[in-house]
């Protein structure tokens, strides 16, 4: 028997006692995890197709190790300005087995310890602010270190925010202190508005040297903004 599954952005083809590296994973070596972002099971000829996931289905497997990939060269060059720019990238990733594959009446569980629901009251959505002056300020942080981005729709966007409003953008999986420079240079500070970054956003922040749409998507970013601002 076979399925295939989504697991952290991306789709893999899996069987029993299979090895698969998947990006990276909350939880520690030796926890379970399981998936119900199956999309297809197969068992000789019998196939089921999701739409887009099939109800009840569930992968089940067992987190391996934690480890990165091999490096990538990543070159940037803007003719007629001087400017290069080389850097290496090691993807984070997580080894996974695959354990087992319910095609209905499966039971999701995680190996995080879960938290007793806080009751909250509910919030009120309020009007997003933007400040034209930051945006000028951010756009022309931008120019001098010849950063090629459309800052004030990302900011129009997302919101605007201080320096003194910053957050840790490091507890994001996937930003690390010279990730959270460039975002601070066009003016992204705080997790509301990265948990805020669309589709055309996203593409936009592809001009910052190291970052890229699939790196946001895959990594989650939007996903774990909006976690951390939950716990706040």
């Amino acid at each position: 028997m076979y399925a295939i599954v989504e697991i952290a952005g991306q789709q893999f083809k899996v069987a029993k006692d299979q090895r698969v590296f998947v990006n990276r994973l909350a939880g520690e070596e030796g926890d379970s995890v399981s998936f119900d972002q199956v999309l297809l099971t197969g068992d000789g000829d019998n196939i089921t197709l999701g739409a887009p996931a099939i109800e009840g289905a569930l992968i089940g497997a067992k987190i391996t190790r934690h480890l990165k990939g091999d490096k990538v060269i990543v070159f940037k060059k803007k003719r007629r300005k001087g400017y290069k720019k080389k850097n290496g990238h090691r993807q984070s990733l997580t080894e996974i087995v695959i354990e087992s594959i319910t095609a209905k009446g499966g039971k999701k569980e995680t190996s995080a310890k879960k938290e007793e629901p806080k009751k909250t009251s509910p919030k009120v959505k309020k009007e997003e602010e933007v400040s034209e002056n930051l945006v000028s300020r951010a756009e022309k942080r931008a120019d001098e270190s010849n950063i090629e981005i459309n800052i004030d729709k990302v900011l129009n966007s997302i919101g605007t925010a201080t320096k003194a409003e910053a957050e840790d953008l490091k507890l994001i999986n996937g930003i690390g202190p010279a990730y959270e420079k460039r975002l601070n240079e066009v003016g992204i500070y705080t997790y509301e508005q990265i948990s805020k970054l669309k589709a055309a956003d996203r593409d936009e922040l592809s001009a910052l040297e190291g970052i890229t749409r699939e790196k946001i998507e895959s990594e989650e970013w939007v996903k774990q903004a909006k976690a951390l601002l939950k716990n706040k």
